[in-house]
C-alpha cells in the first residue's frame, strides 16, 4: 500500500499531509477532516483499510496541531484559517473531484466549506459524529452531564460559574465525561494510531472552541448552520453512536434538514464508531463511496 507524506506551504507556515493508496481515474479520493480543533489526523489511520479496497485517502494535520505548524498566534484560530487551508490543499494536491469526511470539528469545517465557499467537485459528504449548531451541542452535553454522579455534576457547575477549569474535582469529572462519550482511555492494547504520541493544538482548541466540549466560548461559539443545511444537495451520510458526544438528537437534527441524507446510528458507540465498530464502519464507507 503506497503512502505519501509531505508538507504544503500555507501562508508563512506548513501543513502536513498523508496520502494513502493511489489515485484512480474513475474513483474520487476521500479527504479526511479531523476533529478538535487541534486533534491531528492520527486516528484516521484506522481507515487505511479503505485503501486496500481501491479508495485513495487524503488526511492532514490542520494548522495548529500535529506535524503542521502551530504558531503562538491566537488570532489564527478561527474558521477562515482552516477554510482557506482546505481550499489551498485541494489546489496544491490537484484534488478536483473528492468525497469529504469530517469528524467532530472536521464535520463543522466540511459544512462551512460547502456553505460558505460553495466549492466545485465534491461528490459526497460524510458527517461523522459532528454538529450543525453550537447551541444544540452545548445543550445536549449539559443534558448528558446530568447522568454523572452528583459530585461530578457539581464540580462542573462550579467550574463553569467561576471560570476555573484547573481544580482536580472538575478535571476528574470532565475526564469521566469524556471517557463515557468521547473515547476510552488509551491502553497498551489500543490500536497503534491511537497510542502514538501526538501534538495536540491546545491553543487552537481553547481559542476556537473553549475549555471543554460543553462550554463553547471561542471564535466558533456562534456556529449555527442548521437552517442552511437544505442548501446542500449532494448525497450525505451521517454517522454517530448512541453514547456519542454527537447525540442521536444532534444527528437527527442534521438528518431532518438535509435533503439528500442517510443516517447510520451505531449502538454502544462513543465519538469514534470507526474505531469501536471498525469493520462495520469500513464496510459502510466502502459501499457508500462505491455507490457515489
Amino acid at each position: 500500500m503506497k503512502i505519501t507524506e509531505g508538507y504544503m506551504p500555507f501562508h508563512d507556515y506548513q501543513t502536513y499531509f498523508r496520502i494513502v493508496g493511489e489515485a484512480k481515474k474513475n474513483t474520487a479520493p476521500l479527504i479526511l477532516l479531523h476533529g478538535g480543533p487541534g486533534s491531528s489526523h492520527n486516528y484516521f489511520e484506522m481507515l487505511d483499510d479503505l485503501a486496500q479496497e481501491g479508495f485513495q485517502l487524503v488526511m492532514y494535520d490542520q494548522l495548529g496541531c500535529g506535524q503542521s505548524s502551530a504558531p503562538d498566534q491566537p488570532e489564527l484560530w478561527q474558521a477562515q484559517t482552516w477554510l482557506d487551508e482546505l481550499t489551498e490543499l485541494r489546489s496544491y494536491l490537484h484534488l478536483d473531484h473528492v468525497h469529504l469526511l469530517g469528524q467532530s470539528f472536521g464535520g463543522m469545517l466540511a459544512l462551512m466549506y460547502l456553505l460558505e465557499k460553495k466549492p466545485q467537485g465534491v461528490q459526497s459528504l460524510i458527517l461523522s459524529s459532528t454538529l450543525s449548531s453550537a447551541k444544540l451541542w452545548a445543550s445536549e452535553q449539559h443534558r448528558l452531564i446530568k447522568y454523572l454522579p452528583q459530585a461530578e455534576q457539581e464540580a462542573i457547575v462550579v467550574a463553569e460559574k467561576t471560570g476555573n477549569y484547573s481544580e482536580p474535582a472538575y478535571l476528574a469529572a470532565n475526564a469521566h465525561y469524556m471517557a463515557l462519550h468521547a473515547a476510552a482511555p488509551v491502553t497498551k492494547d489500543s490500536p497503534e494510531p491511537l497510542k502514538r504520541a501526538k501534538i495536540n493544538g491546545e491553543q487552537s482548541y481553547m481559542t476556537a472552541w473553549g475549555p471543554n466540549e460543553y462550554t463553547p466560548t471561542g471564535t466558533l461559539r456562534n456556529y449555527e448552520y442548521t437552517d442552511r443545511l437544505a442548501e446542500i444537495k449532494i448525497p450525505t451520510l451521517i454517522t454517530n453512536g448512541t453514547d456519542d458526544l454527537c447525540t442521536p438528537l444532534i444527528a437527527k437534527t442534521m438528518y431532518d434538514h438535509l435533503s439528500n441524507a442517510q443516517w447510520k446510528l451505531f449502538q454502544n458507540s462513543r465519538h469514534m464508531p470507526f474505531v469501536e465498530h471498525h469493520d462495520e464502519y469500513i464496510n459502510l464507507l466502502s459501499s457508500w463511496l462505491t455507490e457515489h
